[in-house]
């Protein structure tokens, strides 16, 4: 079979779409007729012989009369499956109309927008894509809607082109989503960061295009994060037959992670995590799936083999991998065969996850834009940055920055300090005198050792501005000693390395029985935990926006494309020892899990 030539039609989606010229000898015509030369010209358009089935068609039209405009319909159709419009338009030009019966009508509608468009003339089309005053089908629908919307692109409207692409959307599959996924953007963010801005700040908090915009702000750079809105925590509604509302497991869960190389120890801490909050699981009588671990590896050759291989050997979903190529090359297949939690984000991250993609992460710009936030509610205005060389440390500085300013502040100062180094005098200076004390304030993104060297050659430079920092700061565990020169430090971390998180193993249990749960490991191992913890309620997460999984790493938000937020929760060190800082994150225990079996997911 030939294929149908972009070129000419353009964006065609790939299945629904196509499906609306499909000839099976299905019509809406109510007296099409089923001779055997009909059926002779059926079969010449199904395997793909579309010019000699137009001509099948045509001879047909004049030698039946009464159906002669629906085998005209027909013999456009073909054409245009040809990709041959320009023989397709007389033939349409040609038609009655009124002699069409049900959705041939609007067949024939498509195909007169899709010449319109060719001809450069997008009123037309317009004309002829309106919305069916009736219910038709979703092939039909959805072809209408894609050209309505190309005409609205090509008529200099592109936010009613992105409206009509969003409405689409719900409808899509597969390849057809991810290609008109990027259409909305490209429509969006083509608009410029301005107009986009007058046009979203007219939206109502529950329209349909305020995520798309604020996503195409993202892109744009024009826009502050989103506060995360924590409304209700998943688990806490039972429904019918005792199940908790949201809870969906699927039949066989394939777990990727580098059990051997390099990330081998991380990979280790995560599985273990991972498994503790699933056997936690069983003492609820909450439903389980299978869960088989792949070692992915540490590139992206291994992640997408363990990842093929979880798929033919059943896997139902699939969490992981952990390494960012990994990631990159999985998405890079397109509609994924078995929905996934990956446990990083791709390389270029401005991309929209694939249909069926969940993405959670431990991110260092989370962490530095949520540092600017306390400090921005604290009342700061103005800031002192100082970042190791490290890349957790410098994404993080960049994501500070960028949401600071953002939020109105001032970056006073900045230096990049070098782990190597002991003496960093020369790069500290007290604030200038004219700078307010109490609103001012300073964030560093540094590893402990270098915190505890840095701390107190600040405060000899005479700067006593309160200090606010990312997690790197806290080794994972109690060390006075050590810790007493980062006194009044606070820093945002994973509530579940203090047990702040009821309903959850706790830490101090555990830490005598698995290794990963002290040190800096403790991170990966509350990370695993959430891994599991999202797998049955991340669809529920994704389409009730307001909900969260109260985790191990922080609350957790899932957005209508995908992606995992965390909201972490604040410390404080107090005489050496880091303690939670009191109200600083609304914590709420958990629901029980479910108590009887519901659906795969």
């Amino acid at each position: 079979m030939r294929p149908i030539r972009a070129t000419t039609l353009g964006l065609l989606l790939c299945t629904g779409l196509a499906g609306c010229v499909t000839q099976g000898g299905v019509s809406q015509h109510g007296s099409a007729p089923t001779g055997e030369a009909t059926q002779a010209a059926q079969a010449l358009y199904t395997k793909g012989q579309f010019d000699q089935a137009a001509q099948a068609y045509l001879a047909l039209a004049g030698q039946d009369p009464a159906h002669r405009d629906y085998y005209k319909l027909l013999a456009a159709e073909a054409y245009r499956q040809e990709g041959a419009l320009d023989r397709a338009a007389p033939v349409v030009a040609d038609i009655h109309r009124s002699h069409l019966e049900g959705e041939d009508a609007l067949r024939f509608d498509a195909l007169r927008a899709e010449i319109a468009l060719k001809n450069n003339d997008p009123a037309a089309a317009l004309s002829y894509t309106g919305k069916p005053s009736s219910r038709v089908s979703p092939q039909i629908d959805q072809r209408l809607a894609e050209l309505r919307a190309r005409a609205q692109a090509a008529s200099n409207d592109p936010w009613s082109a992105a409206q009509t692409r969003v409405e689409l959307d719900g409808q899509l599959r597969g390849l057809d989503r991810e290609q008109n996924r990027r259409e909305i953007l490209s429509l969006l963010t083509g608009m410029g960061a301005q107009p986009l801005a007058e046009r979203g700040g007219a939206l109502q908090p529950n329209d349909p295009m305020r995520p798309w915009v604020v996503e195409a702000q993202s892109q744009l750079g024009s826009v502050t994060r989103t506060p995360a809105v924590l409304d209700q925590a998943v688990g806490t509604v039972t429904g019918d037959k005792g199940v908790r509302e949201g809870y969906k497991v699927p039949t066989k869960v394939a777990l990727l992670l580098p059990l051997t190389g390099p990330l081998a120890g991380a990979g280790t801490a995560i599985r273990d995590g991972f498994f503790t909050n699933y056997i936690e699981a069983a003492h609820t009588n909450a439903p389980r799936p299978e869960v088989v671990v792949y070692d992915a590896g540490n590139d992206a050759a291994h992640a997408v083999a363990a990842y093929d291989k979880a798929v033919a050997e059943g896997a139902r979903f699939v969490v992981g991998p952990l390494n960012r190529d990994g990631v990159t090359a999985i998405f890079a297949k397109g509609a994924l065969p078995a929905p996934m939690l990956t446990l990083n984000y791709p390389n270029d991250n401005k991309n929209l996850p694939p249909a069926g993609a969940n993405e959670f992460g431990l991110l260092p710009e989370t962490e530095g834009a949520q540092v600017a936030d306390h400090m921005a509610d604290r009342g700061m205005r103005t800031a002192t940055v100082i970042i190791s060389t490290d890349d957790f440390a410098r994404r993080a500085g960049n994501a500070f920055k960028a949401e600071w300013q953002a939020r109105g502040g001032t970056v006073a100062s900045q230096a990049t300090l070098d782990p190597a180094s002991i003496d960093f005098a020369s790069q500290l200076s007290a604030p200038p005198a004219d700078q307010d004390p109490a609103t001012s304030g300073v964030f560093i993104s540094m590893k402990p050792q270098q915190a505890r060297l840095l701390l107190p050659q600040l405060r000899l430079a005479k700067n006593t501005l309160p200090v606010f920092a990312t997690s790197h700061v806290y080794s994972g565990g109690d060390d006075a000693t050590a810790d007493r020169d980062l006194e009044g430090v606070e820093f945002c971390d994973a509530p579940w390395l203090f047990d702040g998180q009821p309903g959850l193993p706790r830490r101090a249990d555990l830490s005598s029985a698995l290794p990963s749960t002290k040190g800096v490991a403790a991170r990966l191992f509350a990370f695993g935990m959430d891994a599991w913890g999202l797998v049955p309620y991340i669809d529920w997460m994704r389409g009730h926006p307001g909900s969260y999984l109260p985790g191990a790493t922080g609350q957790l938000v899932a957005d209508e494309f995908g992606r995992v937020r965390r909201v972490l929760i604040w410390a404080r060190f107090t005489d050496g020892v880091a303690h939670p800082v009191a109200g600083s994150l609304e914590l709420e225990a958990p629901a029980a899990a479910p108590n009887v079996e519901s659906g795969g997911g």
